[in-house]
């Protein structure tokens, strides 16, 4: 069986992912923080405006995490958490509470999973689009 190796997410990446998406929000009038993390979970990025909604960090952090162990938008997950849906007992004692709120996206290389994006502050489904376009300028 033969594998190919993946190139990581770099921390120049995760740069031009919280630039992207932090001008994208500002193009919107918004203001958001946003959060970058590796495959692993570990912070490689992050950007929170001083006049952002102090929790805005947290948030974009949470939304981020989520996004990386689900390995899906969490945009795509709100349904799921309900009453009847698919993780509606999903426990949340993991290293940080998931968060199933719009804004969470994971990013993939050569359909492998290398990290996720975050972002917090304006509506989620403002935080969606702006870090859809933050994925969209790493492609």
């Amino acid at each position: 069986m033969s594998t190919t190796a993946v190139t990581p997410l770099t921390t120049e990446d995760a740069e031009l992912l919280v630039a992207t998406g932090r001008r994208a929000a500002e193009e919107a009038g918004v203001t958001v923080s946003v959060t970058v993390l590796d495959a692993g979970g570990h912070l490689l990025a992050f950007r929170r405006d001083d006049r952002a909604v102090l929790i805005s960090g947290e948030t974009s952090t949470r939304k981020a995490y989520t996004a990386l162990q689900l390995n899906a938008p969490t945009a795509d997950l709100v349904d799921a958490v309900q009453p009847g849906g698919l993780f509606h007992t999903l426990p949340t004692a993991l290293d940080r509470p998931l968060l199933f709120i719009a804004g969470g996206i994971p990013v993939h290389r050569d359909g492998r999973l290398i990290g996720a994006i975050g972002v917090g502050g304006g509506a989620p489904e403002q935080d969606h689009g702006f870090a859809t376009a933050a994925v969209q300028a790493l492609a």
